[in-house]
């Protein structure tokens, strides 16, 4: 039998207090990246970065570059860069057998311009099984919090960029405790090394440490010394979590069943965990209004264009496509009376990665998690909730979700979306095999 856990109110969460004027919504990648690079520049006390990934390409050596000379001309300046040891010491996925970015961690560190220490975080074995999922970049005082990592892509260094949610908040307690946590429960852990340095243990040796890490993170929590409650104000809640029935998603569930009015979530990867599709069902019952965007199947970071090479990895974005049907079908009652609406974001070749839930006018969940089985029960994950009463960042809000909309398009139907008769054929005989084994059900949860 399942242990029940009780549900925290969200009413009773400490909260650091904020001014409108101390929040700033960005909404486009270009301006991401122009922030970062600007926050880098100007930081004269400390810069600790965290991301799944900082990528060996253009991008990647634009920040690496800029870190290099704000230590040039601040020696002070506490850098520290934190991302997940497995997936730095591997390539692309598809690509030849490489070193991956830590092997140009290890040349910047060479060279002349000085080290920037750059740390892997193993919080598992094995990155099947859980990666490091923290985001957020704290720069002297300000927080500049994304579901993005760094690269071309994601900081549109290029042609192409991958659509995110940026937020910029100053708030120097907040950037406190996430710089504490990330003190006293990574960078202060026998599993976690620097990537940078020549010699490096491997995961084989750090197993026994990697374990005592992850117990040691199932209970770790932001300090909330300095936090308040209760406070009837514009204010936010750092949350962090990994494995099942964290803080983190009983926070989010909560969260979705405070709903009074209306509920918009936003989910690259049309998967839910069947806890969250439980409370997206009785929202639906209790006659809340449910909004959902997701990316179109070509906008998915793992979608093969019919022309090109097809790997089995490519199957991805259509099996959640196959999900998003199935959805709208059961639902197909409260899409046609508008209580519920999908929208499906598509912009040429650009990609979709926004995650996040907005909850009537009081509530703003900014996360870097996928709201997918692997991030419930994997990966380790955080979030800022934002409490807003007053209904102050309603302009914000609206901001950024015309932004959002710019590049969606309404399913009124399930008949609207492909069948799987219809995908390309290596596509349809892959999904016709996964399903006759079932293994398509264990790919939702590990992918």
């Amino acid at each position: 039998m399942a242990l029940l856990y009780p549900r925290p109110s969200l009413e009773q969460l400490p909260r650091f207090p904020l001014s409108i004027e101390s929040v700033q919504t960005l909404t486009c990648a270009a301006d991401f990246r122009r922030t970062l690079l600007s926050l880098i520049g100007a930081a004269r006390r400390r810069i600790y970065l965290t991301a799944l990934y900082l990528q060996d390409d253009d991008a990647g050596h634009e920040v690496m570059a800029a870190l290099q000379t704000a230590k040039q001309a601040t020696p002070a300046l506490d850098i520290r860069v934190l991302v997940d040891w497995h997936r730095a010491q591997r390539g692309l996925i598809g690509a030849a057998k490489q070193a991956g970015n830590a092997g140009w961690y290890r040349a910047c560190s060479a060279g002349a311009d000085g080290a920037i220490p750059v740390y892997g975080v193993p919080v598992q074995t094995r990155e099947l099984f859980g990666v490091l999922h923290l985001k957020g970049f704290v720069l002297d005082d300000t927080v500049l919090y994304s579901g993005a990592s760094l690269n071309d892509v994601y900081l549109h260094r290029h042609d192409r960029y991958r659509h995110d949610r940026y937020h910029l908040l100053h708030c120097p307690r907040l950037a406190d405790a996430m710089v504490d946590l990330l003190r006293t429960q990574l960078l202060d852990s026998s599993a976690v090394h620097r990537l940078d340095e020549p010699q490096c243990p491997t995961t084989r040796q750090l197993r026994r440490d990697i374990r005592v890490l992850r117990k040691q993170l199932a209970a770790c929590r932001y300090d909330d010394t300095h936090a308040v409650t209760p406070y009837h104000g514009l204010a936010v809640t750092p949350l962090i979590g990994i494995g099942r029935n964290n803080p983190l998603n009983r926070h989010l569930l909560d969260l979705l069943s405070s709903a009074r009015e209306k509920v918009i979530i936003c989910t690259p990867y049309f998967n839910f965990p069947k806890p969250v599709m439980r409370e997206i069902n009785r929202l639906i019952l209790r006659g809340i209004d449910v909004e959902i965007i997701v990316g179109d199947k070509t906008a998915n970071d793992f979608f093969i264009p019919p022309h090109e090479s097809f790997k089995a990895i490519g199957a991805l974005p259509y099996l959640y496509e196959v999900n998003l049907r199935r959805f709208a079908k059961v639902h197909r009652k409260a899409l046609m009376r508008q209580q519920l609406k999908l929208h499906l974001w598509q912009d040429n070749g650009n990609s979709y990665h926004l995650k996040g839930i907005w909850v009537d006018n009081r509530y703003h969940l900014i996360t870097g998690n996928n709201l997918n089985p692997r991030a419930f029960s994997l990966d380790l994950e955080n979030a800022l909730l934002i409490h807003d009463p007053k209904g102050e960042m309603a302009a914000q809000k609206q901001l950024e979700l015309d932004t959002i909309h710019r590049h969606t398009r309404p399913i009124l139907q399930h008949r609207e979306l492909e069948t799987v008769r219809q995908y390309p054929d290596r596509v349809r005989k892959l999904l016709t095999r996964l399903s006759r084994v079932r293994i398509d059900r264990l790919l939702y949860r590990i992918l």
